[in-house]
């Protein structure tokens, strides 16, 4: 039986109302690819990618894109192919071989051209079939073209990382971060394959990710080219640096924490010194935890030496709200505008040494008036400043985050 003809633009209607259609249920299609991936593929577990947070992430976003592309939904300038290049570049970082990734994108135009054919039957009675098939062609050109941005993607990236086994480095890190490196052989075999003497003293640092497309430590080995060599791993949440240090630690240090404050874009931890890989975990905890202690969205970075009493609260964030109520005591219940006075008043003294004239100079007021607002902060709080006890404890009520905005 013949196909009856169908107008052009009948079969670009069609395509706009079956993804359109399509659009409704992604994340239900993302689960479904997802799934068949998974049962013919089990590189992704070999290599340690994070399944949950990244392919199916991809695969959602990869049919999300497509069915905008073929509903005509893209918005004018929308870079079409930007979601495959990043594909094809962040699996050949990931050593995933090339032919996976491929059949990836095969299953995913499969799964799309089956459940536009099973919505035109089921939804709309058929009436889009014939146009469906004269839509074909437009649908498998665009899939093949994404294929070939994705090659060429993959290649690039590939030539980039001069043939670097990723999938090993990839498990040789995780279980160094793990804590396996206190096994001499393999702290050994992860020197020799990370190219770090065995014994250098080394820093880790950690830059923390939000979303999946963050990117708060941009190029860090070139940062880092002419201060120390360092070798970087991208992880679900975060991206995790070791920097092997030269004959000065200390003055090395500082010039790494300097040039990657020059380049951070969101919060950046750094350990102190330690010896050796089979110490890349502890370095790790404590690189993590200095970048724990940073506010989110702003470009810092901090070595962990210079944030202790943050990184001592945050070790122990349900004692943080107890802390300050400890401390501060009444001065919490103040009025907003009055509460912040007092609290201006009580970080000047102390950044003064106690010295109610010294405070006076960097509160812009009269000494009189310092002394006035110390004798009704010690009432409040029940603390004195010439206790060391208590010095100490007002001193981490004032660095211990707000939860509390009626607080700030």
């Amino acid at each position: 039986m013949a196909i009856p003809t169908v107008p052009t633009e009948s079969a670009g209607e069609t395509l706009t109302v079956l993804c359109r259609a399509l659009r409704e249920e992604v994340d239900d299609l993302a689960d479904r690819l997802t799934a068949r991936i998974l049962e013919r593929e089990d590189v992704y577990d070999v290599l340690g990618v994070p399944v949950r947070d990244d392919l199916r992430a991809t695969c959602r976003a990869s049919l999300e894109r497509l069915l905008t592309q073929l509903a005509g939904d893209l918005p004018p300038g929308a870079a079409a192919a930007a979601l495959t290049v990043d594909t094809g570049r962040r699996r050949a970082r990931q050593g995933v071989p090339l032919e996976v990734v491929l059949r990836a994108y095969r299953q995913c135009g499969r799964l799309v051209w089956e459940r536009m054919r099973e919505v035109s039957r089921t939804r709309f009675g058929g009436v889009h079939d014939a146009a469906l098939l004269i839509a074909a062609d437009d649908v498998w050109r665009i899939l093949d073209a994404s294929s070939d941005r994705l090659v060429d993607a993959y290649r690039r990236e590939e030539t980039r990382l001069r043939g670097l086994e990723l999938g090993r480095r990839w498990a040789v890190f995780e279980g160094l971060l793990a804590g396996r490196g206190h096994e001499p052989a393999v702290a050994r075999d992860a020197a020799r394959l990370l190219d770090v003497p065995e014994n250098a003293e080394l820093v880790c640092v950690v830059a923390s990710t939000g979303e999946p497309d963050d990117d708060p430590l941009p190029a860090p080995s070139e940062v880092l080219t002419k201060i120390a060599p360092s070798l970087w791993h991208a992880r679900s949440a975060e991206v995790v640096g070791v920097v092997v240090l030269p004959e000065d630690p200390a003055v090395a240090l500082r010039a790494v924490i300097d040039a990657l404050g020059r380049a951070a874009s969101g919060p950046v931890g750094v350990s102190p010194p330690v010896r050796g890989l089979a110490r890349l975990d502890v370095a790790h905890r404590w690189a993590r935890l200095a970048a724990r202690t940073l506010p989110t969205g702003v470009g810092t970075v901090a070595g962990l030496d210079d944030r202790l009493p943050e990184a001592l609260l945050a070790e122990a964030p349900d004692l943080v709200p107890r802390l300050r109520r400890a401390a501060l005591g009444g001065l919490l219940d103040l009025p907003a505008s009055e509460r912040q006075t007092m609290l201006d008043t009580l970080r000047a003294v102390l950044d003064a040494d106690g010295s109610p004239s010294r405070a006076a100079s960097l509160l812009y007021c009269h000494r009189n008036t310092v002394m006035y607002r110390l004798t009704r902060l010690e009432s409040l709080t029940g603390r004195r400043l010439t206790d060391a006890r208590d010095r100490l404890l007002l001193g981490l009520a004032l660095v211990a985050p707000i939860d509390d905005p009626t607080e700030g």
